[in-house]
Order: structure tokens, then C-alpha cells, then sequence
């Protein structure tokens, strides 16, 4: 009697011994998993922010040529299907060149950041602004021709009126702007022709 209840005595203890064992085993495991989660999460949010920045101009923060042209492609087929006007703003700092041989590349880069926060500024929630070549374009959602090159004016004028502060000098800085309406049957890269053309014209006769 006294020997069989031993060996249970000894069979519990044995059991209790696996049970340990298994469950530091299971606590090592969702540690382990726990890591692993948390890895997982910073890889996602990691390709979240390369996405992210694959579709932004790193000098100023607002979309870049790429996600201009998904933009574009939008507003098009929009206005293709339903006939809406919208219209499509090339601008320019006309005096960029100067700006960065007078007063260095940083000036050149700040004057930029500066016409970005002004532009984001005043456009509506339904508008687009982006980078583009070394200037900048808006797309106006529900705008005729006419009404987008008034646009346009008004905001070369309230730009002209919002200096940069370059080492306490101000900094006007001076906009050409090329507007090209959406007209229905138009292709993206039709508009962007236009008013690549248009804001030529526009630097010819202000030259």
C-alpha cells in the first residue's frame, strides 16, 4: 500500500513537473507572439508611411506629379461622364531663378514651402493642389473657364500680398499662372497640354 502510494505521490509530482513545463512553454510562446504582433504592426505602419511619401513632394508635403496624374484622371473621366466644368491651373514663381542666384537655395526652397501653405490655404475641399515640375498646379473642381482664370488672377494678386520674410527683407513673390478648362472628350494628357501652352504664353507676354 504504502509503495503504490508512492509511486502516485511520484506520478503527481511528475505531472505537476509537466504542467510547469508546459506552462512556461505557453508563456514563452505568447511572448513570443506578442513580439511577433508588434513587429508585424510597425512593418505595416512603416509601409503605410513609404506609401504614403511615395505620393508627396518631400520639400513641401502636398501630393507629388504622381498622385497629381491619378487626380487628374479623375476629375477628367468625371467631367467626361457627367459634363461638369473643372478647370486646371499651371503656376509658376516667375522669379524663382532670380530668388535662388540672390538669395541661395534655401531662399529658392522656402519661397516654394511658402506659395504650398498659401495655395493649400485657399482652395476648397473638393480642389487638388500639387507639385509639379518646379511650380505647382491646382485642379478646380465645378469651375467654367472664365470663372478659373479670375481665379487664377485673385490668386496671383493675394500671393503678390503675402510676402516672405528672407532675413527681414519681404519676399514678393511674382506668379505666372496658365489655366486650361476640362472640357468634356479631353484627355489628361490634352488639359495638361493646355495649360502647359497657356502658362508659356502667359511667361511671353509678361516677359
Amino acid at each position: 500500500m504504502r509503495r503504490a502510494r508512492d509511486l502516485r505521490m511520484a506520478d503527481v509530482e511528475r505531472n505537476d513537473e509537466l504542467d510547469g513545463a508546459a506552462r512556461a512553454a505557453l508563456d514563452r510562446l505568447a511572448d513570443e507572439n506578442a513580439l511577433l504582433r508588434a513587429a508585424l504592426a510597425d512593418v505595416r505602419a512603416r509601409v503605410a508611411e513609404l506609401e504614403a511619401s511615395a505620393d508627396c513632394d518631400p520639400l513641401t508635403g502636398l501630393p507629388n506629379e504622381r498622385e497629381l496624374a491619378r487626380h487628374l484622371d479623375r476629375v477628367v473621366s468625371q467631367s467626361g461622364r457627367h459634363g461638369t466644368p473643372a478647370a486646371f491651373l499651371a503656376i509658376d514663381i516667375r522669379s524663382l531663378r532670380e530668388i535662388n542666384a540672390r538669395h541661395g537655395r534655401v531662399a529658392g526652397d522656402a519661397a516654394l514651402r511658402h506659395l504650398g501653405r498659401l495655395l493649400k490655404g485657399l482652395i476648397r475641399a473638393s480642389d487638388v493642389v500639387a507639385r509639379m515640375n518646379g511650380g505647382f498646379a491646382l485642379i478646380l473642381d465645378h469651375l467654367d473657364s472664365e470663372s478659373a482664370i479670375e481665379t487664377g488672377e485673385r490668386i496671383a494678386r493675394f500671393v503678390a500680398g503675402q510676402p516672405l520674410d528672407i532675413g527681414g527683407a519681404d519676399l514678393v513673390l511674382d506668379l505666372t499662372v496658365g489655366v486650361a478648362a476640362i472640357l468634356p472628350g479631353d484627355g489628361a494628357d490634352d488639359v495638361l497640354h493646355r495649360a502647359h501652352r497657356n502658362l508659356a504664353r502667359v511667361k511671353e507676354f509678361s516677359a
